[in-house]
């Protein structure tokens, strides 16, 4: 390969998994402090591992540059670990750096693997962070951003309409001025959406009270109708010497949230008192702990270190795996061929049938055990997209949230591959084209922080993954009236359906943006993704609300090697259907049911509803294409595209098959666009073609 020295290229793809997964890990972590506002000691060692191993592997490779950058993510956290609270002065600016540093590791993996590797220069991020290393020992003063210099120049608060700030004094002398503090605002947050203060942390920061019994404490509250309530709140706390309300015009600066009052106790005791004495004091106290606890509950961030029990775990190069599926479905088709020979159907054999059930229980044992091996939680998947969030939140100046729901479901290891390019996409587009601006959702009446939710669940033999956005929705009218303008609706503007203009956002160079951003704006996402989810056999829907939010919902098979079908008869060709598109078979005793459209296109009214009809007689050119309904069989299907029904000759039964894909000098003669995924060798060795349901009803549109 000629990256590392010979005799190393044995250890080069186990360096890169191993790094890899400590890079993801080393996101997750950040991505959690961050949020929290806060890193634990358990995360701080976390980050200091992963930094020390990945400098010694990266040296052991002769990889300088990454070497030489872990080990100055490493200095910096080697002083973290005796001393974390000096992590506050140079908090934003050292996890930009980190994860800066991380985008780089991985961009050099990347180049790694591509077997043509060209090193990057770390050398200025290094100096950037060798710079907070400075700060972090004294050596050098902290940027004047920090939230201490930005107190000490402007104390004062940022607000809005929606907002009010009180400026409060406590008596001469009354001391622990912070804790004084902190109950008014535990107080407050019973009557108020969101309470911010300057000085920040005021309940863990001793440090706070003398500059509190300085320039007092600006509490910021919203909504500002509740500003009479927390008036009433403040003049019933204790120690309160005075208090007025800031004008709007004078409130210029940020503020953080207001944390739980963990260490309360602690604090009193650091001020020299061993006990509450007054009763009114130990009262607020203990309500301010009450009140705080469910919020501090959920608010506590994750520890990312793996608290599981250990396991015995044996990493295999997904190679072998899929050598090993493929040769498990060789036996699934073998076995299928012995047990329907017709040289012995016509024959009563009790001990080959006996073995043969035995054959068939141990088969799907190894069956179902293969594929648990392969089977792996979406949790990965997410994670990245917390990431893609993160980023895209600071660069477009928005305010966005993503939850995560059902990310232990595990889905193949060829299909969490696939989705994770569509998932980026999707999560990308809410969070720049939906999630708006947090002006216009005060404007909106909506929180501030807008919310993208990943949602995972099994639903029988398949997984539904849930994209969904609290934003501003689609607007049917103005997607057709894209479309339109890009010459892509294939119907009269008026017969669309908001379902069907929904759909519309998915054809190819579709776009609503009307300026090209690092985001958006080619004309290319949706459609890519609709096609990468419909390349494992899965489909996407839409539903919208608009200015209420967006849901997009991906439906895609556990596996795509082994699958359940249905096997029916066209003419003298067998055809496989996958169970999880047939919605109902059924055949009719008469046509009074089947209707013609204007372009004379056969469709049939089922329980109120109209459903096109595709012959696959006619769709794939084989037998009778005209014959009579009553002389078949209906199947109605559904898929990503629509509801549909396929006319065949006759049901065959159910069969489990393997998914073979065609070979490469088939693909001139455009057999997928035709609607064939695949094809699968029978018990009786011929060959069914497998239907694929969603792209025949995309190309064969009524």
């Amino acid at each position: 390969m000629g990256i590392v020295e010979p005799g190393m290229e044995a250890m080069l793809d186990v360096f890169v998994h191993e790094t890899d997964t400590m890079l993801e890990e080393l996101d997750e972590v950040l991505i959690v402090s961050e949020k929290a506002h806060n890193i634990d000691d358990d995360n701080i060692n976390t980050i200091f591992r992963i930094t020390h191993t990945i400098k010694g592997s990266a040296a052991m490779m002769n990889f300088e540059g990454m070497s030489n950058l872990a080990h100055s993510i490493e200095d910096v956290f080697y002083i973290l670990r005796d001393n974390p609270e000096k992590l506050k002065v140079v908090f934003d600016t050292i996890f930009d750096l980190v994860f800066q540093s991380s985008d780089f590791l991985k961009d050099e993996l990347n180049q790694i693997r591509t077997g043509v590797y060209e090193p990057s220069d770390p050398t200025e991020l290094i100096d950037k962070i060798h710079a907070q290393v400075a700060i972090l020992k004294g050596e050098a003063p902290a940027e004047s951003t920090n939230d201490a210099e930005t107190v000490e120049s402007a104390p004062v608060v940022e607000a809005d309409e929606n907002s009010e700030t009180l400026h409060i004094f406590f008596d001469d002398g009354c001391q622990m001025e912070n804790i004084r503090g902190f109950m008014i605002v535990t107080q407050l947050e019973k009557v108020c959406d969101s309470v911010k203060t300057i000085p920040a942390n005021i309940e863990n920061d001793p440090e706070t009270a003398a500059e509190i019994e300085k320039k007092g404490l600006f509490v910021t509250i919203t909504p500002a109708d509740a500003l009479q309530e927390a008036i009433e709140t403040v003049e019933s706390a204790l120690s309160v010497k005075s208090y007025e309300v800031v004008a709007k015009g004078d409130v210029v600066s940020e503020a953080a949230p207001v944390e739980t009052p963990e260490k309360i106790e602690a604090e009193l005791k650091a001020a020299g008192i061993e006990e509450i004495k007054t009763e009114a004091i130990a009262k607020e106290v203990a309500a301010a702990k009450a009140a705080a606890a469910p919020q501090a509950k959920a608010n506590q961030p994750k520890v990312s270190a793996k608290e599981n029990a250990k396991q015995s775990l044996l990493s295999v190069n997904q190679a072998k795996l899929d050598k090993l599926m493929d040769l498990v479905g060789e036996i699934v088709t073998t076995e299928s061929m012995v047990a329907r020979n017709p040289d012995i159907q016509d024959l009563k054999l009790d001990n080959f049938t006996k073995s043969l059930r035995e054959l068939d229980k141990l088969t799907d044992e190894l069956q179902d055990i293969v594929m648990s091996i392969r089977m792996v939680p979406l949790q990965g998947t997410f994670h990245k997209m917390s990431r893609i969030v993160r980023d895209m939140s600071k660069k477009l100046d928005k305010k966005v949230e993503l939850v995560t729901i059902g990310e232990d479901t595990e889905v193949d290891k060829t299909i969490n591959d696939t989705i994770v390019d569509p998932l980026m996409h999707m999560v990308r587009n809410s969070v720049d084209h939906a999630i708006e601006s947090p002006e216009r959702r005060r404007e909106l009446g909506k929180p501030e922080t807008g919310t993208v939710t990943l949602y995972a669940r099994n639903a029988g033999g398949e997984i539904l993954i849930d994209v969904t956005d609290d934003g501003s929705g689609l607007d049917p009218q103005k997607l057709i009236a894209k479309a339109k303008e890009k010459g892509i609706l294939t119907k009269p503007e008026s017969e669309y359906t908001d379902k069907e203009a929904f759909q519309l956002i998915m054809a190819a160079g579709f776009s609503t943006n009307t300026t090209v951003t690092e985001f958006s704006g080619r004309g290319v996402g949706m459609d890519v993704v609709r096609k990468n989810i419909e390349q494992i056999n899965g489909s996407i829907s839409i539903n919208s609300v608009k200015d209420e939010g967006t849901t997009f919902t991906i439906k895609i098979p556990l596996t795509i090697a082994i699958v359940d079908g249905m096997n029916i008869g066209v003419g003298n060709n067998i055809f496989t259907l996958p169970i999880t598109s047939i919605k109902q078979l059924f055949r009719l005793t008469d046509e009074s049911s089947i209707v013609k459209n204007t372009n004379g296109a056969e469709m049939i009214m089922i329980r109120g509803e109209c459903y096109p009809i595709y012959r696959l007689h006619k769709v794939f050119g084989i037998g009778d294409s005209e014959k009579p309904f009553t002389d078949g069989l209906l199947i109605q299907v559904e898929s990503g595209n629509g509801n549909a029904c396929f006319f065949a000759d006759e049901l065959l039964g159910e069969y489990q098959v393997v998914v073979k894909p065609f070979p490469s000098l088939f693909n001139h003669y455009g057999l997928k666009k035709m609607g064939l995924s695949g094809c699968s060798i029978l018990g009786d060795g011929s060959i069914s073609l497998i239907i694929d349901a969603a792209t025949l009803i995309a190309n064969n549109k009524k």
